[in-house]
């Protein structure tokens, strides 16, 4: 149990650490959806310059790290994200969460409360949405 604990903390510690770059693929595939290394490297040749080998060294390391899934096609791979944008931010909170959390869950709420400040009116308005349609679907599991 012990092993499981420190190789999910290692996960989530390795995840987070995410190259600048790593961090900006993802993203473009989070919102392209499907692409292959030459058009990766199309779109931030344009904005940040670099090489086209190290569009393709960043692609397979977040495929390595599971992050991204690929399919071959023809001779090149096409690239998509292998997690949602919000289920992967949630899974890094509640793993890093979970590693510290002696109090079952106060610990995530005070950390919440931390960063809640910074959110703009639409942002917590969202929040309170987000809070009633899982208390409705909690309620429709019988999980309340």
């Amino acid at each position: 149990m012990r092993i499981r604990s420190s190789y999910k903390l290692g996960l989530v510690i390795r995840l987070m650490q995410l190259g600048e770059l790593e961090k900006q693929v993802l993203q473009y595939l989070w919102e392209t959806e499907v692409a292959d290394a030459k058009q990766v490297y199309a779109y931030f040749e344009k904005r940040r310059g670099g090489s086209l080998s190290t569009i393709q060294s960043t692609l397979d390391r977040l495929f390595k790290k599971g992050l991204l899934k690929r399919d071959k096609q023809g001779h090149a791979f096409q690239y998509q994200a292998a997690i949602e944008r919000d289920t992967f931010i949630g899974q890094l909170i509640k793993g890093l969460t979970s590693e510290f959390n002696a109090d079952k869950g106060n610990s995530l709420l005070a950390a919440f409360t931390s960063v809640s400040p910074e959110f703009n009116e639409d942002q917590l308005e969202r929040l309170e949405q987000l809070i009633e349609d899982q208390r409705d679907k909690n309620k429709l599991d019988g999980s309340v």
